[in-house]
């Protein structure tokens, strides 16, 4: 289309005969409007392929180009010349392009920063080219790039090639990313499943599909697949050499996914740090401690050192508290009401029951053991503690038993009083 050929469509476009493809256009779209707004009101978790939210922007793009590419379909048996729809079919096609890549991105990497600077590139690349598509200029530019090109071996590739396969694998690894978030979002809403097995199955089809998108984008750029042994080959002597710890991690990722040693919730103590496991990739953990501070520890880490999990069998842990009572109370009738004082605290376990031992018989009193359990450790043991503590000193009030505090017996030891000096017997001379 040359310039001539455009302004005749603009011609058309606006003129008198032209009311009736506007009417249809507009009716088009507001049926697309009408449908996006209704499913929007239906469905408030958002498609499965596109994630959450996705129906407020993608959905009314690909409604409106469906029904004005069939009313496209249906102009000549009206007598319509499809003058406008040749300018809103590319405007349209290139608004769903971008609100879907938007929509993948967001879903793919919910937590980036960088989706709006992906759409603003996106937006510009897409209007570009519809611009060109528009005024006639894209296949003279495309024409341009074909004559610019360089040969290795037998293959000549050109900077159309290039700008081609540019486009076909971005097309392919956004697809391979669309179908694995949406197969993430579908596994992560099951509950038959445990939480770590649905995130290892969510990591191996995301990275068998990206793998999968790659294969196909650089055949689709024009790199032969068998140059692929060579790349094989270097990958794995860099594995050998450079690359061998974040392989480890990334292997030790999925084998704790799938042995289940550890899990998403669990109480861990790794390297003397301890907290919640929020969460597990397959290079690295998140552990995220009670004081609000997160640890990225690598997985390798987690298979070959020492970790303590206080979740992996039995959620519960058990916590002690100490308390001293003077000597001579009753001992036993203490022993049972702290007891009782203590299954009444919040947060502490009727099975097992608390008990109460009698420690050792301190210097100062009769050193008492207070035992109980929690279920809920990620909550941390602090503030339970200080509540059986209270529980503890009212209870020992209410009996009137005395908290013993050291006591020390000091004799004092006066001096002998020094021997009188012996007086003179009568007689005797002075000497």
């Amino acid at each position: 289309m040359n310039f001539a050929e455009l302004e005749a469509l603009l011609g058309r476009v606006f003129s008198m005969a032209a009311l009736g493809e506007w009417a249809l256009l507009l009716a088009c779209l507001g049926l697309a409007a009408l449908v996006a707004w209704w499913a929007g009101r239906r469905s408030t978790r958002g498609t499965v392929l596109i994630g959450d939210g996705a129906l407020d922007g993608a959905l009314f793009p690909l409604l409106a180009l469906a029904l004005v590419f069939g009313a496209r379909l249906l102009l000549p048996h009206f007598g319509l010349a499809p003058a406008l729809f040749k300018l809103a079919v590319p405007v349209l096609v290139s608004l769903a392009l971008i609100r879907l890549v938007v929509r993948v991105l967001a879903a793919a990497w919910p937590d980036s920063g960088a989706i709006k600077l992906a759409e603003r590139l996106g937006s510009w690349i897409a209007w570009g080219a519809t611009v060109l598509w528009i005024t006639g200029l894209l296949p003279v530019l495309l024409d341009e790039l074909d004559d610019v090109g360089w040969k290795f071996g037998s293959v000549r590739l050109t900077l159309r090639n290039f700008v081609e396969g540019g486009f076909s694998a971005v097309l392919v690894m956004l697809v391979a990313l669309w179908i694995s978030a949406g197969i993430e979002a579908r596994l992560m809403r099951q509950t038959t499943l445990d939480l770590s097995m649905r995130k290892m199955a969510a990591n191996v089809v995301r990275a068998l599909l990206l793998l999968i998108g790659l294969i196909l984008s650089l055949s689709a750029v024009g790199i032969d697949l068998t140059a692929l042994g060579v790349l094989g080959g270097a990958l794995g002597v860099g594995l050998g050499f450079g690359l061998q710890k974040l392989a480890a991690n990334y292997v030790s990722g999925f084998v704790i996914l799938a042995e289940r040693s550890l899990r998403i919730g669990d109480m861990v103590k790794v390297d003397g740090f301890e907290g919640k496991v929020t969460d597990i990739k397959t290079r690295y953990t998140v552990i995220r401690s009670l004081t609000g501070r997160e640890a990225i520890v690598p997985n390798e880490l987690l298979i070959t050192q020492r970790v303590e999990n206080s979740s992996l069998a039995d959620a519960r842990v058990q916590v002690t508290s100490l308390v001293q009572v003077a000597y001579g109370c009753d001992v036993a009738a203490v022993m049972q009401a702290l007891a009782n004082a203590v299954s009444e605290v919040p947060r502490v376990l009727s099975q097992p029951r608390p008990v109460v031992h009698l420690n050792q018989f301190a210097a100062d009193g009769l050193e008492l053991l207070v035992v109980f359990w929690i279920a809920d450790p990620e909550n941390g043991a602090g503030g339970v503690k200080s509540e059986v503590n209270l529980a503890i000193l009212r209870t020992l009030g209410s009996l009137g038993v005395d908290i013993p505090y050291p006591q020390r017996v000091i004799h004092a030891i006066s001096a002998a009083p020094a021997p009188a000096p012996a007086t003179p017997g009568p007689g005797s001379s002075p000497a």
